[in-house]
């Protein structure tokens, strides 16, 4: 690609609700651009945008996809990202790279939870917005009713600007109400213009192109006084001022453009290109918000003058490229072979290849400018660093990823393979960010946390295909402990035995009693030296190895006191290992006399979701054994409950709540204490104890 300026680049996200027809879009967009020869389907698992072996598979995005191309001397690049909520984090990486979001809605459903999703998200972040209605020339589509669906759901700046004309509830022409022009399409894309004035749009609605006119005309009158004034003395806009009011008023967020395309034809995507071209640049965009090396913030605006600062929004771990890191340059100039400073490291970054891409395929370039968005290959730059002239070293704030609350705990499939699971999973954390791997340290288990069932399949795929490792993904342990209600009098434990030679001899007397801390509190209260200092240690390593499995279900033993009182000895046979053994037998009678229970981890639970959704969750969290604390309205219709929560009735919470609150909940849930697990799951718990124990 020949380099161009930054008021050329249109950095375009392609959002919305899974199946919408994203991918679709862009792979009409680039036909229309003469870039592809034919229109690939993600049913056909032929499309430029969706190539990884797991999209093909499943025929649905599940990774951000840049497909980079010029049309008419401008630059775009269309930012592919998932509508399934469980790849919230490439969607939110795609956004946030992007200036303009275009959502996609199809014209058969209207506004689903993934449409306000993307409109909510990019609003956040200060992007342009965008909608384009898709399927139009489905035999059940609805334009007319979806467009209602997007005005009631985000408002009056809502503005359609390319619409369809139904006939017989057939999709026969595309009306663009700036230039009031008719487009009829043949099977090539090819349109025939017409005069659009009096045409019936919707003859079931009784909508007509002159009606929908006037609420595009108010839209643009609306960014200007001398407009405005215009508009109410009555006298028609002109072609450019409606085409530079639409862009001014998209600029200001005063209004929302609707187009409307089929991606088959592919109808309207010429005319979607033509408005591309007039999209803000790069530098209209909000600021960032960075932090200088001083630890002042500060905001960072698109700006080819100033020193280079270049943001790494997205990594991947390719089994055969590498580590490719996703860079958008936020300022001056990025060049191969250049050495940059690592804000977040510290360290000196060497750039070696840059790339531009279309779905899979690289093409080599020399530089990117600012506002430009390149791909460098096998930089040590993880998701989140910023590279830097050393002139003006500055950390660009990350982007936001959602929380993994999905957790699984992660075994081989075959032994020895432990080591390679751990390195494939290190891998894809770099590119998923919201994945989350541990140990597990009170029950020994690895942990793979993420957004849901969905996600963590597919990580299991990718585990096997990139890395050649197969896992098991089982429902985690739940770390119970044991503890004791009441006081003992003092226990012996007697360790004899005489096998020829020295034998062995230890005598104990210890009382047992509850306490307030975590691990064993042990004391001794010996008189006359019936037992000699020198083999407390013993005792009490006999102790602590005893504690680590309770008499109930083998779990770790919490909040026991032991005093040694009394005991005997042998000047010859007895040794430290024959007091452990006598400890050891005092323990576990004197477990049996202090009224053994079991005490299950309790968490605090803190879940926003919508208000008429109250009822809903409450009612779920007293079935699920649960206290609610309280509850709190955090505006725009939401509200937080808090709540504690036994953790043994949480594992599938993540998708209850994405059930209910169809994709608009959230929560977070942190351990808290433990408390005793009530008497009637007692033999349950034990039993799946047990179970675990011997697999």
């Amino acid at each position: 690609m020949k380099n161009t300026d930054t008021s050329k680049i249109k950095n375009i996200a392609l959002a919305g609700q899974s199946g919408c027809g994203k991918t679709a879009l862009a792979e009409a967009l680039l036909y229309r651009a003469g870039i592809i020869d034919r229109i690939g389907k993600t049913a056909d698992g032929n499309t430029v945008c969706d190539y990884d072996p797991e999209e093909i598979k499943r025929k649905t995005s599940i990774n951000l996809s840049l497909a980079s191309f010029e049309y008419s001397d401008y630059k775009i690049n269309l930012i592919d990202v998932p509508g399934l909520l469980d790849f919230a984090a490439a969607t939110n990486e795609g956004l946030y790279a992007g200036d303009t979001v275009i959502i996609c809605v199809s014209a058969k459903s209207g506004v689903h939870v993934g449409t306000v999703k993307a409109f909510n998200a990019a609003k956040k972040l200060g992007k342009h917005i965008l909608f384009v209605v898709t399927k139009i020339d489905d035999p059940n589509q609805d334009f007319y009713t979806s467009l209602q669906s997007l005005k009631d759901a985000f408002g009056a700046a809502v503005c359609p600007v390319i619409v369809p004309e139904i006939v017989n509830n057939q999709f026969k022409s595309l009306v663009h109400l700036g230039r009031m022009k008719s487009y009829t399409y043949d099977k090539k894309g090819v349109s025939v213009a017409a005069d659009a004035q009096g045409i019936v749009l919707s003859e079931k609605e009784g909508i007509t192109a002159d009606s929908l006119l006037d609420s595009l005309s108010e839209a643009v009158a609306e960014t200007s006084d001398e407009m405005m004034e215009k508009f109410f003395a009555g006298e028609a806009f002109t072609q450019e001022e409606i085409s530079h009011g639409i862009h001014e008023a998209m600029r200001t967020g005063r209004a929302m453009p609707v187009f409307t395309v089929s991606c088959t034809n592919p109808a309207g995507c010429d005319l979607l290109l033509e408005f591309l071209k007039y999209m803000p640049d790069p530098t209209t965009a909000a600021a960032l918000k960075a932090t200088g090396k001083d630890g002042k913030e500060l905001d960072v605006n698109v700006d080819p003058d100033a020193p280079l600062s270049a943001f790494v929004f997205r990594t991947v771990a390719d089994p055969f490229v590498g580590k490719m890191s996703y860079i958008k340059v936020i300022s001056g100039k990025l060049t191969a072979d250049k050495e940059l400073i690592n804000a977040t490291s510290g360290a000196t970054e060497k750039i070696g290849k840059l790339y531009t891409m279309l779905g899979k395929k690289q093409t080599e370039v020399s530089e990117a400018i600012a506002g430009d968005i390149v791909v460098a290959t096998k930089i040590s730059a993880n998701t989140g660093d910023t590279l830097c002239a050393p002139e003006r070293v500055i950390s660009i704030a990350p982007v936001q990823y959602p929380n993994p609350t999905y957790r699984m705990a992660v075994k081989s499939a075959a032994q020895g393979d432990e080591a390679k699971i751990s390195g494939g999973l290190q891998r894809l954390l770099e590119e998923d960010k919201a994945l989350s791997f541990g140990l597990d340290t009170t029950t020994k288990e690895q942990i793979l946390a993420g957004l849901g069932e969905v996600h963590l399949d597919v990580v299991k795929a990718k585990l096997k295909s990139k890395f050649g490792v197969d896992v098991v993904l089982e429902e985690p342990k739940i770390a119970y402990r044991e503890t004791i209600r009441k006081k003992t009098d003092k226990v012996q434990g007697r360790h004899k035995k005489q096998s020829g030679g020295h034998g062995q001899f230890g005598d104990v007397w210890i009382e047992f009693e509850p306490t307030d801390s975590d691990s064993l509190v042990f004391e001794e209260k010996i008189f006359g030296g019936s037992v000699p200092k020198n083999f407390f240690p013993a005792i009490e390593k006999g102790l602590q190895d005893s504690v680590k499995k309770g008499v109930l279900a083998g779990c770790p033993v919490v909040g026991i006191k032991a005093t040694l009182l009394d005991g005997s000895y042998h000047p010859v046979d007895s040794s430290e290992m024959a007091f452990k053994i006598a400890a050891s037998l005092a323990f576990k009678e004197g477990m049996k006399q202090a009224n053994p229970i079991l005490l299950e981890p309790i968490g605090t639970l803190k879940v926003t979701i919508p208000d008429d959704k109250n009822g809903d969750i409450m009612g779920d969290i007293n079935k699920r054994r649960g206290r609610v604390l309280g509850m709190e309205p955090t505006g725009e219709g939401m509200t937080t409950i808090s709540a504690e929560v036994p953790v043994r009735e949480m594992h599938d919470f993540t998708m209850y709540l994405r059930q209910v609150a169809k994709g608009l909940g959230e929560f977070t849930f942190d351990f808290e204490r433990y408390e005793p697990l009530p008497a009637n799951l007692l033999d349950e718990v034990v039993a799946s104890v047990k179970t675990d124990d011997e697999e």
